[in-house]
């Protein structure tokens, strides 16, 4: 059964960031599923939401996104990044309507030393990271309208991230101390969820198969998490929150469960050469967030 050109778009990880910012900046067309309705731990609420709401393409934005417990629930991992994606793009295709699945950095081991390029070969170093890769592929071979988009370091005014635990953390502490030996692209939810309605768009005019394959989406620009928190704690400044003392330190000094990627830089050229998208620079999106997130707290 194919669905109408002019359906919704269907949004899964209905509460998360980039669902919310999706949500958020396209208004009436979204629409945004999530548990109990929407399930990947319940496979027979894939197809019967697609059946629902007959869109006329999906966003898979649900994800299991945390790094360090997906280290001891492989299987919980699995079903969140891997055979569910694969069973919702066989839905996709069934309904012969393309699929817009994120994707993260931590499908490399950040070993490179330079930006990473989609041909460059994956090497994630953690379960979360393997099971991401494994769902881009079994996304892929599921439904020949798929776009994966890779994304990294994703924060927004809304929802729980690295920005709002710092802004926070520097409220209540003089000093801080913050990993500085790790780089990559911090990334706006608003500009990834910006980036998601120009391509759709695009497609609206009818898919074409070069759009199929994966892309690197995340924000211009590059820093560290010590950097990425001194910009943001100073952004805060504005609004009349004292400045902490924000100490880089080393990965080892900070050890977690699951390895983080060294250097994860992403390469987006080839989302710009070819679906002429490009995301702001990760300082101005900063400015913005940081705007927001103290005029909610005014308001």
């Amino acid at each position: 059964m194919s669905s109408p050109p002019n359906g919704p778009i269907l949004v899964t990880g209905g509460n998360g960031q980039l669902a919310i910012s999706l949500e958020k900046l396209g208004q009436e067309k979204v629409i945004r599923v999530g548990r109990p309705e929407f399930d990947f731990d319940r496979p027979d609420t894939i197809a019967a939401t697609i059946e629902k709401y007959r869109p006329s393409a999906v966003v898979n934005a649900a994800a299991w996104t945390a790094v360090d417990l997906a280290e001891t629930d492989i299987e919980g991992a699995r079903r969140a990044n891997e055979t569910g994606p694969a069973e919702l793009a066989r839905a996709c295709a069934q309904a012969d309507i393309p699929l817009i699945h994120v994707s993260t950095d931590y499908v490399y081991a950040g070993d490179k030393g330079a930006p990473y390029v989609e041909s460059d070969p994956v090497s994630p170093e953690t379960v979360y990271g393997r099971t991401k890769a494994n769902g881009e592929q079994a996304v892929l071979a599921a439904n020949p309208k798929t776009i994966i988009l890779r994304t990294s370091w994703v924060y927004a005014p809304h929802g729980k991230n690295f920005v709002k635990t710092m802004l926070n953390a520097g409220a209540k502490n003089p000093q801080l101390k913050v990993v500085g030996d790790q780089c990559g692209n911090p990334t706006s939810a608003d500009d990834l969820a910006e980036a998601i309605l120009s391509i759709l768009a695009k497609l609206e005019a009818g898919w074409r198969g070069e759009y199929a394959g994966i892309y690197h989406a995340s924000g211009t620009g590059e820093t560290t998490w010590h950097g990425l928190a001194v910009a943001a704690l100073e952004e805060a400044t504005k609004y009349g929150q004292a400045m902490p003392e924000v100490f880089a330190i080393r990965t080892q000094d900070w050890p977690t469960p699951a390895k983080r990627p060294q250097d994860s830089r992403l390469d987006c050229t080839k989302l710009e050469q070819t679906l002429g998208v490009k995301l702001p620079h990760w300082r101005e999106s900063i400015t913005r967030t940081v705007r927001q997130i103290f005029h909610a707290k005014a308001g």
